[in-house]
């Protein structure tokens, strides 16, 4: 490597020393199987030489012998294993250098201007990050054309595969959010990592940790029968070793890596890249609100949003317009977006959106009657109306299992549809009848005690599907990035210069997450008990009985709805390999779909959480169906109520009053308040 400063020659000479030690340990685990066939062909020599003979050498030569083969059987199988194992991937949009010529020329400049050879490729992912990927596996296909001033080979074309460049994922976020030159900041300590990928050392040394890794996952399922699952677990178990013996070193090398493309990458708007590190973590505020306030509740109608990118900008820009932190940062929408270095950038947002929903949501891959686009302008009509009415109901359908009567003996005729009456009489709670109590904890601390009174009538919380509390269509982390156990990239692309995120969410203002903001079915928030768990013993404590019943109700009917719609899934043929997805292939046969989504947005809702978004939704369609309210989207909270086209924000209040003391007072004044009639029937779905 030439032309670089001391710090870029130091962080390379470390990864190649590290490099080196990976090598040496595949070197010495090739030795140690050498080992008993070299004893074996001395054994052999010298008895055809008669210096070793008699009955005790010819026994040593025999079982020597045999061990050398057994081994070298062994070894070849484990060699096999890793060398055909086919690394996993990450699933991405591919760019054709057609449809983004100039981010491809932007691309190869910084490239230049670093000193560094071009990535092979460009590719999305929908996440906000971006790293270099090696796809130089022959499973992967061929490597992609190259120019001859893409990347100097002067090892020759034997070992151009090992010389390739590997691929640039882009964060689809922030190409719509950041400006041309913010971005070119962004991806210029990405673009550096290709100089040490280039090296023989590094890339050898990456591709045998690859090797192994991929081993370990292929020996990882279980065999047909005694002899393949033993197979397997002794090629697992080797893999596993040799992952060991390479850990640190290759730490080390990855880090020796990232220092030396860091330094190197500070040539280029070093400036800016301050500024666009900003950026970062606003986008990635934004795409995180975006996903699991507005994408999912649309996900789990059978709907997807076809322009989360655009959403994103919406977003942002609505978060700039509430947060005073974040004044200035709309005026940056008045240069140039990095979006427009694409040609057709409507049809890659479809594409990375389709793509966002299977990952996070685990939904088709093709469109159909039950799985298909929405934009943005239908929302509120396709999505928010038809998930209230849905919830409402499912809540109809529980109470009717209950024995809840649809109206009192002396109601007016034509009054016994689904009311909101019948949800609020149900709900109310009598002098007689008593919240479920919290639990106490000194009852948990000591082992034989007896709960306090009232503990009986909270059983119903305990209650699972079939049994059952928690819906299984929830499944999720709020942070997409925190699951890099389950990502693909983490495994295959250690060589990703990240850009850093910062914390996902730095703004915050009463009016960014009202508290008492009308919750949609799904988006209530969840509790922490300070490990990252939810106390789903308590999730109905301090409720009613009433409540709690019919909870548990609702949480039985969400799952057995649930398993329906997983049982009618995986009855589905799988796409065909190769499929592609909008303008670009996303890499189906590159990655392990039958275990999406991959990274699920939100953990399940507890029974609480589940009754009151069904009331939210109820509350909501009587308000649509007998005041004039219409449904609405809001860019950071997601689905809300607008009366006289004004936003909603005190529900959630007084729906919480209801469920928690079973007092209607509270509700009811706020229905009077918008000319709501809780007795007149409302459309369901």
């Amino acid at each position: 490597m030439t032309g670089i400063g001391g710090g870029v020659e130091l962080g390379a000479q470390a990864a190649r020393s590290r490099a080196l030690a990976v090598l040496r340990v595949r070197s010495r685990a090739l030795a140690v199987a050498l080992l008993p066939a070299a004893v074996a062909v001395i054994l052999l020599a010298g008895g055809s030489t008669g210096h070793l003979v008699g009955g005790g050498w010819d026994a040593a030569r025999w079982a020597v012998s045999v061990l050398a083969l057994l081994v070298l059987a062994a070894t070849a199988a484990v060699a096999l294993v890793v060398a055909r194992a086919r690394p996993a991937v990450t699933p991405t949009v591919a760019v054709a250098e057609e449809s983004a010529p100039d981010l491809y020329r932007m691309v190869r400049d910084l490239a230049d201007r670093l000193d560094v050879p071009a990535p092979s490729a460009i590719a999305l992912t929908p996440d906000c990050d971006s790293w270099l990927e090696d796809r130089t596996h022959p499973a992967h296909g061929p490597p992609p054309a190259r120019d001859h001033d893409d990347l100097s080979d002067p090892v020759g074309p034997a070992r151009r595969r090992s010389a390739a460049a590997p691929v640039l994922v882009i964060g689809s976020p922030f190409l719509w959010w950041m400006r041309v030159g913010e971005l070119r900041a962004v991806l210029a300590p990405v673009v550096a990592g290709t100089g040490p990928a280039a090296h023989p050392d590094i890339a050898a040394a990456r591709r045998f940790i690859r090797g192994l890794d991929a081993a370990v996952a292929a020996t990882s399922t279980d065999g047909r029968g005694p002899l393949a699952r033993a197979a397997r677990g002794g090629i697992g178990g080797v893999s596993r070793l040799l992952l060991r013996g390479c850990r640190v070193h290759a730490a080390e090398m990855e880090r020796g890596v990232a220092a030396a493309a860091a330094e190197r990458a500070q040539a280029v708007d070093y400036g800016l890249r301050i500024v666009a590190q900003e950026q970062v973590g606003l986008a990635y505020a934004g795409w995180d609100r975006l996903l699991t306030r507005v994408a999912l509740p649309a996900w789990r109608m059978g709907r997807w949003p076809s322009r989360l990118d655009v959403g994103v900008v919406a977003a942002l820009t609505e978060l700039s317009r509430r947060d005073r932190l974040a004044e200035g940062f709309a005026s940056r929408l008045g240069e140039r977006p990095a979006c427009d270095l694409l040609e057709e950038p409507g049809l890659m947002d479809e594409a990375v959106s389709l793509l966002a929903a299977r990952l996070f949501h685990g939904g088709p891959a093709e469109t159909g009657p039950d799985w298909a686009p929405v934009g943005w302008e239908e929302y509120p009509e396709e999505v928010v109306d038809r998930a209230w009415r849905t919830d409402a109901a499912r809540l109809h359908r529980v109470l009717d299992t209950l024995g809840v009567r649809r109206a009192a003996e002396d109601a007016a005729p034509g009054t016994d549809g689904p009311t909101l009456s019948r949800v609020l009489d149900h709900l109310t709670t009598t002098p007689a009848e008593a919240p479920v109590p919290a639990r106490d904890p000194a009852a948990d601390a000591v082992p034989g005690a007896t709960p306090g009174t009232g503990a009986t009538s909270g059983t119903a919380h305990h209650a699972t599907p079939g049994t059952g509390t928690a819906t299984p269509d929830d499944q999720a982390t709020s942070d997409p990035q925190a699951a890099t156990a389950s990502d693909p990239q983490a495994a295959t692309a250690p060589d990703a210069q990240a850009a850093t995120t910062p914390d996902p969410q730095p703004f915050t203002t009463p009016d960014d997450q009202p508290a008492d903001a009308p919750a949609a079915p799904g988006s209530a928030d969840h509790s922490d008990d300070g490990n990252g768990t939810e106390d789903d013993d308590d999730d109905l404590a301090g409720t009613t009985p009433r409540g709690a019943a019919l909870a548990a109700g609702l949480s039985a009917q969400l799952a057995r709805e649930e398993a329906r719609t997983q049982a009618l899934a995986s009855g589905t043929a799988p796409p065909p390999p190769g499929t592609t997805t909008g303008p670009a292939a996303t890499g189906t046969a590159l990655w392990d779909d039958r275990a999406l989504p991959l990274l699920p947005l939100q953990p399940p809702r507890t029974g609480r959480e589940i009754l009151t978004a069904h009331i939210t939704a109820m509350v909501c369609c009587a308000a649509m169906d007998t005041a004039g309210a219409t449904p609405g989207l809001d860019w950071l909270d997601g689905p809300t109520l607008l009366v006289d086209g004004a936003r909603r924000a005190d529900l959630a209040l007084h729906v919480r009053s209801l469920v928690e003391t079973g007092d209607p007072a509270p509700l009811r004044a706020w229905l009077s308040d918008l000319g709501v009639r809780p007795e007149k029937p409302v459309r369901l779905v």
